[in-house]
This record gives C-alpha cells, sequence and structure tokens, in this order.
C-alpha cells in the first residue's frame, strides 16, 4: 500500500475534549517509562513496532505518546521512529478502538512534527486510507510501495 502525504501546515483543528471527559490523557511518555511502554508496545502489537518506537525515546523531545487513564496504557502513537518526518506506528489497546484514542493519539504526534518545524508527514504503509484521507485530506504517495520497508529482514527463523 503506497505510503501518504498530510499538510502538517493545514491539519485541520482537533479537540481532545472527548477524551478529557472520559478520563484519557494523551501525552508523550517519559524516560523512567521507557521500558513499561515498550514492554506494552510488545505485547499488544510485536517486536518491529517496540523497537520502532524506542526510537522515540532516543529524541529529544520524546516522539512516542501515550493515551493513559488511571495509570493504565490504553495506546501509543510515534513520529520520527521508521524515518524523519514519518508517523507512527500507532496502536491501541482492542477494548479502547472506537472511541477515538487513535485520533487523538494521532493529532497529538502530527501536531509535534510540526511544532519540531516539519511541513509534511509521512504514513508509512497507512492501515486505515480511508480515514486519514477523509480525516487529513491526505494522499497517495505515487510509487512509494514498498517504500523505506523494501527488503526487510525475514520474520522466519530458519536460516537458508
Amino acid at each position: 500500500m503506497p505510503d501518504l502525504l498530510v499538510r502538517l501546515y493545514d491539519l485541520p483543528a482537533h479537540d481532545n475534549a472527548k477524551m478529557a471527559a472520559h478520563g484519557i490523557e494523551i501525552r508523550r511518555a517519559l524516560t523512567p517509562e521507557r521500558r513499561q511502554v515498550l514492554d506494552w508496545i510488545e505485547t499488544h502489537f510485536g517486536s518491529k513496532w517496540a523497537a520502532e518506537s524506542e526510537t522515540g525515546f532516543g529524541s529529544h523531545p520524546i516522539m512516542t505518546w501515550i493515551a493513559v487513564r488511571n495509570g493504565k496504557m490504553l495506546g501509543f502513537a510515534c513520529g520520527d521512529a521508521t524515518a524523519k518526518g514519518f508517523f507512527g506506528p500507532t496502536g491501541v489497546a482492542e477494548d479502547e478502538r472506537g472511541k477515538g484514542v487513535g485520533e487523538a493519539l494521532l493529532f497529538a504526534v502530527l501536531n509535534g512534527l510540526r511544532e519540531a518545524g516539519y511541513a509534511y508527514a509521512i504514513i508509512g504503509d497507512p492501515g486505515p486510507v480511508e480515514f486519514y484521507s477523509k480525516r487529513l485530506d491526505a494522499f497517495e504517495i505515487p510509487g512509494s510501495w514498498p517504500g523505506i520497508y523494501r527488503g526487510m529482514l525475514s520474520t522466519s527463523k530458519t536460516v537458508g
């Protein structure tokens, strides 16, 4: 699936009131939370997403955002992880999906990328293309598949 391009200088407004009303905080992860956050990501989404997300903890400011309610992690999203200017990976716990958590995380990261001086963001290997296209007016980058992911190591454990 081709990557998507998002104009950060023209982002639509996003209100986190819905998150606050449900007691959900969207914020940057803190360095002392690094291991907990990465363990959560690996448990829910696998080692590759955890590895990508770890990159966010090496940035200043940290480019890994989390959704938290009552001290419990509900989701995460990253910027500048796979490559500079990239959004993702991102994921929300299964029982929290459909409540706007993913969208709130998306806007937190995109606004963070804009504040870092980017004019555009790339959503690599996007899942819900229709959502990104409709909500962000994002559009496909021609010839971008498989893009940066070309030639990744196989997940097979056999040699040969």
